[in-house]
């Protein structure tokens, strides 16, 4: 005769059972943002050949071909603007700041990417790879959010400074406008910094604290 503890446990197993397949399927569906992470880096590749068609026609532009110059002024004149008519100093610089605008937008979808990857899908195990990314060593969710946080001001630094370079053809509110949105990407980078820190302490004052 088997005892009531036996039996209890031959009841109680299959639940339990059912249970772990089912906290591995969810767990394993963590797979779907594949495809994700796969379509950034598309979008990786597109802006990889937008950067060099844009510096493509800039060289042109300097060594004297009209189709090249005749692109580079349209992609820095503003609708309502002035359209520039020879390739200046200004005009130089805002084709530059716009090809730095295309690298730090491409250094946010690689911190997404591989710090997304990282922390959500799979560990890569670069450890030991000599290219492996400083900040990749400790990233987490927090830190990954601090880093993308000032990724987007830094991107909004570069439209600012694009705007005020060639604020003759905006309007007094636009210009408020595109300096109200940066400081409030400043300031939510800063929230976020210190609730990031607010969490860490938090826990390293549990961690310290006497049980």
């Amino acid at each position: 005769m088997s005892s009531p503890s036996r039996d209890n446990d031959n009841v109680k197993y299959p639940a339990k059972k059912t249970i772990n397949l089912l906290a591995s399927f969810i767990f394993a569906t963590r797979w779907l943002q594949l495809p994700l992470y796969l379509g950034l880096i598309l979008a990786q590749c597109v802006y990889v050949f937008h950067f060099w068609v844009e510096l493509t026609d800039l060289i042109g532009a300097v060594l004297g071909n009209e189709s090249a110059l005749q692109h580079i002024l349209d992609a820095v004149s503003t609708v309502g603007s002035v359209r520039p008519t020879k390739l200046n100093e200004a005009t130089i610089m805002l084709v530059v700041l716009g090809l730095i605008d295309v690298v730090m937008i491409s250094n946010l979808l690689i911190m997404v990417i591989v710090g997304g990857y990282e922390t959500f899908v799979s560990r890569m195990h670069l450890d030991t790879h000599p290219d492996q990314p400083e900040w990749l060593s400790h990233v987490n969710a927090s830190v990954l959010k601090v880093k993308l946080a000032m990724a987007i001001i830094g991107i909004s630094s570069i439209h600012l400074l694009k705007t005020f370079i060639n604020a003759a053809n905006y309007d007094s509110k636009t210009l408020f406008a595109q300096t109200g949105i940066h400081m409030v990407f400043l300031l939510s980078a800063l929230a976020i910094a210190y609730c990031d820190r607010i969490m860490t302490d938090t826990q390293n004052l549990s961690r310290n604290s006497p049980h």
